[in-house]
């Protein structure tokens, strides 16, 4: 889905968001449940519980970068299996005083680029925003809190119940 904005071979390029320091290592995404079990058969990845969800067990040294396991200078090895978190970058889903937004990591350098317009379409388009609220409610560990500097594309709008 995210090919209309950022290419593959761009992505797989750049590795930024799959690089972590031991600051920044709540950041590693989720893995969600009903995958674990697979990847670590398939891969040989060892995942550790983090919430509801798992992530990937990476040993941090400071401020060392540490790269995902799953990363390769091609991309993703997962494929089908990649991590939810992953296969959105650098959207997210974050909780803004109670509201959920979906937003756009400024550190992704091909996506920030764009115009906020053009973020704000690509998210509205497609049943985009839609399946990240519906993954948000089926794996609320995935709704991180809201950075400052982040731009906020979409608020969910919140449907009282009579």
């Amino acid at each position: 889905m995210l090919k209309k904005i950022l290419s593959p071979e761009d992505c797989a390029k750049c590795r930024i968001c799959c690089g972590f320091v031991d600051e920044d290592k709540w950041e590693i995404p989720l893995v969600f449940s009903e995958k674990k079990d697979e990847i670590e058969r398939k891969f040989g990845l060892r995942l550790v519980p983090r919430g509801n969800e798992y992530v990937f067990d990476m040993t941090f040294d400071g401020d060392k970068l540490i790269y995902c396991p799953a990363a390769s200078e091609h991309g993703c090895v997962l494929g089908e299996l990649k991590p939810f978190d992953c296969s959105i970058w650098p959207f997210r889903v974050n909780d803004f005083n109670g509201t959920r937004v979906i937003t756009v990591s400024p550190v992704c350098p091909s996506v920030s680029a764009l115009p906020i317009e053009k973020l704000s379409e690509f998210v509205r388009s497609d049943g985009f925003a839609e399946m990240l609220f519906k993954a948000a409610d089926m794996h609320p560990d995935m709704v991180k809190p809201y950075i400052n500097g982040y731009p906020i594309l979409l608020a969910e709008e919140k449907s009282e119940k009579l």
